[in-house]
């Protein structure tokens, strides 16, 4: 039994999320619901990213205070992972004040151990709104593609330079900014290079190959010190003197939100958060989309070995890929996709788990049709809920005796539990669940095979064999599905009357009486 931390990335508080966001986030729960399972020591964190530009910018449009609005969509995020029976042990957010307090403590102890530092920057300033601008509060013209754009990124994945945001206008009023010195707080991850390539090497062996490739052509081209300060009014204070009128950059305070959660989960339980960070047998893994990969191999360990340097940075990193919908990208503003909360008025819950798993963006870009779920949807309901109704609500039936078990089921449903367990441990999520599909396509088969229609007029003992051995492997399909489709695991440990929730084959010891069986899912 060891100790595993899972992290899942912070969702920020701009907009509802989206089922893409869900294909990041699934892989979290899978591996916290296994883990429980194998009986390791789980702390399984998240939160609401609460702070930065993008919601001072949403208040502004929407004439409320950023807090209303981080609170408006830190409500809304706790009801989806609440629906899609995400068993965190802790959601917080940022603006949390233990989260707060902690990160501020943090910071200012990376800052006492020289890893942070003061720079002057010539940064850009609006002289009609009087105030510094952040490059995503600017507009210009992109010098690509010739289209107007926001100053942090295009849409054609142009990041404009320093030199091209000297033409830019300020989006509040439309004046041309001009450029001034501007005090700020720098991380020196330039002097952090070598123990950061140091830890890529260890432990980019469980790595996917996005990771791989994103963190290491960062290093080739040499880690640049990043500014840990910002003007803004929004946002977790700078615990150091002189630095009074800024607030910390958003990235810092997420990332910083795994340690904080641990800790605050650890204080309540009385436990050493330590353990779960220190070097040793332990796991910790971080889970998100490619658009995070550097943030959590690169800024997270920076701030981690600035920090402390006893502490151990994550070392297995599961990022994916995007999911489009109907071949295109997400967009609200042009009404494409589905936000999470829209999906579950339409979908059973379960099977969307299992079909974002299946066909989620694992290793590459995948694209999500309505039409395409409804197959995942009536193929797990034939072959799954069929298979228990046509086993537990057998015509007459309303006790399956304890009877024999047959061996070559009772092989394949151990060789089944190695090989899922292997899969999940090297996050591979889609075959997982490919093994779980195959294990269906054996009990339905078995079932056929022995004709227990027949049995039952013919054999009564060789249907009672056949019968239990179907009980047994529904009984085992229910720890074995738990990590993919929950709920329906607990309805099929309630129908069996299975107390303990074990990674290792479960053996029926007494009779079953057959009560209270209903459908796990109804056909679309």
């Amino acid at each position: 039994m060891g100790k595993v931390l899972i992290g899942g990335a912070w969702p920020y508080a701009n907009r509802s999320l989206h089922l893409g966001h869900l294909a990041a986030l699934i892989s979290g729960d899978v591996l916290a619901r296994y883990h429980r399972q194998i009986g390791d020591d789980v702390i399984y964190v998240s939160g609401t990213d609460c702070h930065g530009t993008p919601i001072t910018e949403r208040a502004k449009k929407e004439k409320i205070s950023p807090k209303e609005i981080a609170e408006k969509y830190h409500k809304e995020f706790s009801e989806v992972f609440n629906k899609m029976n995400f068993s965190y042990d802790l959601y917080s957010k940022t603006e949390d004040d233990y989260h707060k307090q902690k990160v501020q403590e943090i910071f200012r102890k990376i800052y006492d151990n020289g890893y942070i530092y003061e720079k002057i920057d010539d940064d850009n300033f609006c002289e009609k709104c009087n105030k510094f601008v952040a490059d995503r509060e600017l507009k210009l013209i992109c010098p690509r593609c010739g289209l107007e754009t926001k100053g942090d990124q295009c849409d054609c994945g142009y990041v404009p330079t320093k030199e091209d945001l000297k033409n830019a206008v300020c989006t509040e009023c439309g004046s041309k900014v001009v450029t001034r010195p501007n005090k700020n707080l720098y991380i020196a991850l330039s002097k952090l290079q070598q123990e950061i390539e140091k830890y890529v090497k260890i432990n980019e062996r469980n790595w996917r190959k996005n990771t791989i490739n994103e963190t290491n052509k960062y290093l080739a081209e040499g880690l640049r010190d990043r500014a840990v300060t910002r003007n803004l009014d929004w946002g977790v204070d700078i615990p150091v003197d002189g630095f009074e009128d800024k607030k910390m950059y958003v990235w810092i305070d997420a990332v910083l939100g795994y340690l904080t959660m641990t800790m605050k989960v650890c204080e309540e339980n009385g436990w050493d958060w330590k353990q779960w960070w220190s070097e040793g047998d332990n796991k910790i893994y971080m889970v998100h989309g490619k658009d995070n990969i550097t943030f959590h191999t690169i800024i997270l360990p920076g701030l981690l070995m600035g920090f402390d340097k006893s502490l151990k940075a994550p070392d297995r990193i599961v990022s994916t890929e995007y999911l489009n919908f109907n071949e295109q990208k997400f967009s609200k503003s042009k009404g494409i996709g589905l936000t999470i909360l829209e999906a579950l008025e339409r979908y059973n819950v379960d099977t969307l788990r299992f079909h974002l798993l299946r066909n989620g963006p694992e290793s590459k870009d995948t694209n999500f049709t309505e039409e395409d779920y409804i197959m995942t949807h009536n193929e797990i309901t034939n072959k799954l809920g069929n298979f228990i109704n046509r086993t537990l609500k057998f015509k007459g039936l309303t006790t399956i005796p304890c009877s024999k078990m047959n061996e070559e089921v009772e092989t394949e449903i151990k060789k089944k539990y190695n090989e899922i367990s292997s899969l999940i441990e090297n996050i591979e999520f889609r075959n997982a669940t490919l093994k779980i599909v195959e294990l269906l396509d054996y009990a339905n088969k078995y079932y056929d095979d022995q004709k227990p229609w027949v049995q039952y007029k013919e054999n009564l003992e060789e249907f009672n064999n056949t019968m239990y051995t179907c009980a047994t492997i529904i009984a085992n399909l229910s720890n074995l599905i738990e990590p993919f489709m929950p709920d329906a695991a607990h309805k099929i440990a309630g129908y069996l009357k299975i107390d303990k929730n074990e990674w290792k084959p479960i053996s029926i010891t007494e009779d079953i009486n057959l009560e209270n069986i209903e459908p796990l899912f109804e056909r679309l």
